[in-house]
């Protein structure tokens, strides 16, 4: 047995003061004040603060390497800033023999032991809006939506793909919806790089459409009526609170401006938001407009249009402290407890008894000084 002491334990609604938690097989066992440590492996937390490992369920690399390109690079480069848990995201510019290649890459990684952080698939693909997101002019999935094409990627990927993106607009999309529910019926569905109506969304929403990709980013405003705003995507996820909201909080307040993020953060409540990474990998510049002074966090493609950030999920927790004034207790929430809520993983996101002991310890800004994945330290 191990314990972590002298820890400000992290709860989802208050801090435990000076506590101890207690691991044995991974797993923890006891928490709280006044227990016994005696015989036990001690690690100090000199007063830092522990909360659960941070669950990424969406994030195509590590800053600068794809994880379809070396997983196993990536889920450790994250790990060691607190992500225990990750489902790396396939993006929709590849093909479907492509796909199914990253589908085999990322599985295999899963079953080398070398990436135990990797839970499963974020699949941003392949239906979406091609009017939206980067490399957008390299869409292979423009034609009618086909059982056909989807089929081997539902095949492939259905019992590890954690989360499917899709733009509810697109004609026939039920039909894909149908099929990878008849694979997978504990499928959760995303609506993403969309402009869709609120009926068009809401009607996916009874076969398990409760997320909303980088909530305000690669959205359309529809104006059914001149100089009148209609409700479109982002409004719809607002009003609907069984929609959890991705937020990609940079540092600038590029991706959501940092008013937006404290909107969001009033209507959604605590329990509707999920901060992401969204990193992916570009080199373009950093375009010379005021607007973007200071935004090194955030890739830039060629055509100067953003490109997902260059961020590991810390970052997003210190931003969002930063731009709405979120306590630790909060951000914890949005980066662990609320992804592991929305994909049913029961026994992580929180500090219990019987969890996995998947633990950081970080100090008052989030910066990141201890990792636990199983009880282990890897950090």
């Amino acid at each position: 047995m191990k314990a972590i002491i002298n820890a400000n334990i992290i709860m989802p609604d208050h801090i435990i003061r000076n506590g101890t938690i207690v691991i044995e097989n991974g797993k923890i066992v006891d928490f709280g004040k006044k227990i016994d440590t005696t015989g036990m492996e001690i690690f100090d937390a000199k007063g830092g603060y522990v909360g659960p490992g941070l669950i990424d369920i969406h994030t195509h690399a590590d800053g600068d390497t794809f994880f379809t390109e070396d997983p196993v690079k990536a889920a450790g480069t994250i790990l060691q800033h607190g992500v225990t848990d990750v489902c790396p995201a396939l993006y929709f510019s590849a093909n479907g023999d492509q796909l199914i290649e990253q589908i085999g890459i990322i599985r295999a990684a899963m079953n080398s032991g070398k990436a135990n952080n990797i839970i499963g698939l974020y699949m941003e693909a392949p239906y979406l809006n091609p009017k939206f997101g980067c490399n957008r002019e390299s869409n292979p999935w423009r034609d009618p939506v086909s059982r056909d094409k989807y089929q081997k990627i539902v095949d492939a990927a259905y019992d590890i793909a954690k989360v499917w993106c899709l733009a509810p607009e697109r004609e026939n999309i039920e039909e894909f919806v149908l099929y990878v529910k008849e694979k997978n019926p504990n499928a959760i569905f995303s609506v993403a790089h969309s402009e869709a109506e609120p009926r068009d969304i809401e009607k996916l929403m009874p076969y398990g459409l409760k997320l909303a990709t980088h909530h305000t980013n690669a959205t359309g405003t529809l104006n059914r009526y001149p100089e009148c705003r209609s409700a479109c995507v982002d409004e719809t996820a607002l009003y609907n609170h069984e929609i959890y909201t991705e937020l990609i909080c940079d540092k600038v307040g590029i991706h959501v401006d940092p008013y937006m993020l404290r909107l969001i953060k009033k209507i959604k409540g605590d329990d509707r938001i999920i901060l992401i990474a969204d990193a992916f990998v570009e080199h373009g510049p950093i375009p010379s407009d005021d607007l973007y002074e200071g935004a090194d966090d955030i890739n830039f493609d060629f055509m100067g249009e953003i490109a997902g950030s260059k961020m590991i999920l810390d970052g997003p927790c210190r931003n969002m402290m930063t731009h709405t004034g979120a306590s630790l207790c909060q951000v914890f929430k949005y980066a662990s407890t609320n992804p592991a809520t929305l994909l049913g993983l029961t026994d992580r996101g929180r500090i219990a008894k019987g969890n996995v002991a998947n633990l950081i310890l970080v100090d008052a800004e989030f910066d990141v000084k201890s990792v636990f994945l199983a009880g282990e330290q890897v950090k």
